[in-house]
């Protein structure tokens, strides 16, 4: 079973509290601890909670602390998102998210309150949050006064601009719907096309009991105060009377449940209201509001009070006739946690109308597979937090790596040492702003562990006669330096790159740190962070033009660098040919290096997919891939795609990161027998969080 489900808004109005009771008391039966989370919550005002957060935690009982079942509030989320800084909204909710499934088997996360007519922001909203949490959909629609052709329409796009987006729709419920849609059930999945013919539909009938407020709901919307008939506070209310005419002509406008709206003066409108409660030539008024903060004279207030049948609830309020009116349009009938009464009807109204079976097996079925970038860079931060390793960054007088450092020691990523001399370190830190109180600095050409480097080094090199002079030039240079400490055990992985070329950084390592055993060849990998996946990109960094043997373990390093990162390896060698489509000497390397792989994956005894030739529409595209390749299990799902050279890669992974607007992490380097990554000279702060964070990785893997 998933461990989440998001329920979302379509629109306003449209009972989404009654279907996050109806599933919570689903989950309850058979998960032990559920928690409730809202990422978004309306603004907070004279400290009242979120509606709906309390309404679940007191119904069910559940042991969760209020401050825990939040991201934060809609104000906040808008301040952040208006000065761009939208990636720290999503940091801020997948961290709160986060510490919930530490301590819970399940969250139910309810999204935000869509109101208004422009629904379209929040909607997308709510879309990217659910990719984040890795959450399947429940989409909720209104019914209310909609046509089943309009229902229909409005859940076709629904659907289908969701998945376009990468998020799994797990079931739809249109709530609140018209006797005739419900009636004959014509929202159906049999009545509705791809992609939404598989989706269920569940159809919940408009209940009036439901969606009419009581008087309470009407006393606490207008703070007003019940002086008269607090014993009826649940009758619920129909339509709205405006009583400003006389008495006589008042009466023709009484209807079954209308709450009479009055100003307090009008004490004859209060006892006709009355006479016509006791009359059975008129229907029963549900409430009277009284306006401007009037209250009856004495004299009607003791006819009240001696009023022998039954009481009609008086709500005082302080506002005009007018303004009462207009706070009234806006009223939306809450299920109030202390309203046992209609808590019950809404439980009991979606158990009559949602199949609880048919949407825990959809569920499950709808648990999504694919990985946002913020998912996968949040992941990254965690695991490389859960044991932390030694990694050495040579470039201390960069503004960006020092900034970096900063955030790496604040989230407990990784123990770093930065290489330089510490008094500029320092300055530069200082001058930044950065805390540098947990900071390892080393200057390599004071420091103790210079001679041995150097001595090791003459060892490790004397078969290219290697002297101590030239070892202690070599040893000065901070790349040199800081791959040493690697190799020696001082350092667990090194970072480098932001000021120096891709040479200058891995050079060191092909020296003295070389391969591990059964790798032929160090390679490079990007992984590329689409929209809605992860993909993995080898080679594109380092082997310019490798030949179908070296291929062949490029590959197999891939794979293993994907399943390192939880992406299961589902390899497809690249050609400008799928199958045996096309010749040519280009085509005949790669189709070798399948044949060499594949007989490589047999030896070892690994468990990895891999196809070749294949083109690239063939390896990403399901319907390309049926036309190509049907019976391939990597032809349209490839995971990791291996090009065959350096030209096509690196011209391919740059092509995708500018037109998909993907982030591009890497190269990192696989093969080694410790790891050590290049960055790119324009890499980003976040850039190199990410890098030394897969750094760590590496390192434990290598460990294990």
């Amino acid at each position: 079973m998933p461990r989440n489900l998001y329920i979302t808004a379509l629109e306003e109005r449209c009972g989404k509290s009654l279907v996050v009771l109806g599933i919570m008391e689903l989950l309850k039966k058979q998960v032990n601890r559920v928690a409730i989370f809202r990422p978004i919550i309306a603004n907070l005002e004279f400290d009242k909670p979120d509606h709906d957060i309390s309404l679940i935690i007191e119904h069910f009982k559940l042991e969760l602390d209020y401050e825990d079942s939040y991201g934060c509030t809609m104000r906040e989320a808008f301040n952040l998102i208006n000065i761009g800084r939208e990636d720290d909204l999503h940091d801020l909710i997948l961290k709160k998210y986060k510490n919930l499934e530490e301590n819970y088997d399940f969250v139910l996360i309810e999204g935000t309150g869509v109101q208004g007519q422009e629904t379209t922001f929040e909607t997308e909203l709510n879309c990217d949050i659910a990719a984040n949490l890795g959450a399947p959909l429940i989409l909720v629609a209104s019914g209310r006064r909609k046509t089943v052709q309009g229902i229909n329409q409005t859940l076709q796009l629904s659907v289908e601009s969701h998945e376009e987006r990468g998020v799994s729709v797990a079931a739809v419920m249109v709530n609140r719907a018209a006797p005739e849609v419900h009636k004959h059930k014509l929202i159906q999945p049999r009545h509705i096309s791809q992609p939404f013919s598989k989706i269920p539909v569940f159809v919940i009938p408009e209940r009036s009991e439901l969606s009419s407020p009581s008087i309470g709901d009407v006393a606490r919307w207008l703070d007003g105060t019940i002086i008269f008939g607090q014993e009826r506070v649940n009758s619920l209310v129909g339509e709205y009377v405006i009583a400003a005419m006389r008495v006589e002509n008042f009466l023709n406008y009484i209807t079954p449940g209308c709450l009479v709206i009055t100003p307090g003066d009008r004490n004859d409108v209060i006892l006709a209201s009355f006479s016509a409660r006791s009359s059975k030539a008129y229907p029963e008024v549900s409430g009277i509001v009284l306006t401007g903060g009037l209250i009856p004279n004495d004299n009607v207030k003791k006819l009240i009070e001696g009023w022998s049948g039954a009481p009609i609830p008086i709500i005082c309020v302080k506002g005009h006739t007018y303004l009462v009116i207009q706070q009234l349009h806006d009223l939306y009938t809450r299920i109030d946690p202390r309203d046992t009464q209609k808590i019950a009807s809404a439980l009991g109204t979606f158990a009559a109308h949602v199949d609880a079976q048919t949407l825990r097996d959809q569920v499950v079925a709808s648990v999504p597979t694919r990985v946002t970038p913020k998912m996968f860079e949040y992941v990254l931060l965690e695991r490389a937090a859960r044991n932390r390793q030694r990694i050495v960054l040579p470039e201390g007088n960069c503004e960006r790596i020092l900034r970096a450092a900063d955030i790496l020691q604040r989230r407990g990523v990784a123990d770093l040492t930065v290489l330089g001399k510490e008094d500029e370190v320092r300055g530069l830190a200082t001058s930044c702003g950065l805390d540098t109180t947990h900071l390892v600095i080393i200057d390599p050409l004071t420091s103790s562990l210079l001679e041995p480097f150097v001595e090791k080094y003459v060892e490790l090199r004397k078969h290219k006669g290697m002297i101590a002079d030239v070892a202690r030039d070599r040893m000065s240079d901070i790349t040199y330096f800081a791959t040493m400490m690697v190799h020696m055990g001082y350092a667990d992985g090194m970072v480098s790159g932001a000021l120096h070329t891709t040479a200058h950084t891995v050079r060191p390592a092909f020296e003295f740190i070389r391969t591990r055993p059964g790798v032929s060849i160090v390679s490079s990998v990007f992984l590329m962070l689409l929209r809605d996946r992860i993909l993995v990109y080898g080679d594109c960094a380092v082997n310019p033009n490798p030949n179908a043997r070296q291929l062949a373990e490029i590959a197999l390093s891939s794979a293993e660098t994907a399943r390192t990162f939880g992406i299961e390896p589902k390899v497809a060698m690249l050609s400008y040919s799928t199958g045996s489509s096309g010749s040519g000497e280009d085509v005949d390397k790669v189709a070798d290096a399948t044949r060499i792989a594949k007989e490589l994956i047999g030896e070892r005894g690994l468990d990895i997919a891999l196809e070749g030739p294949l083109q690239y529409d063939a390896a990403i595209d399901p319907e390309v891939a049926r036309t190509k390749l049907s019976n391939s299990d990597v032809a349209g799902h490839a995971t990791v795609f291996i090009f065959p050279d350096l030209n096509t890669g690196n011209n391919t992974y740059k092509a995708v990161q500018r037109a998909a607007n993907a982030i591009a992490i890497g190269p990192i380097l696989q093969g080694l027998n410790k790891p050590v990554n290049d960055l790119s000279r324009g890499c980003t702060v976040d850039d190199i969080v990410n890098t030394v964070a897969i750094t760590a990785i590496q390192a434990q893997a290598l460990k294990e």
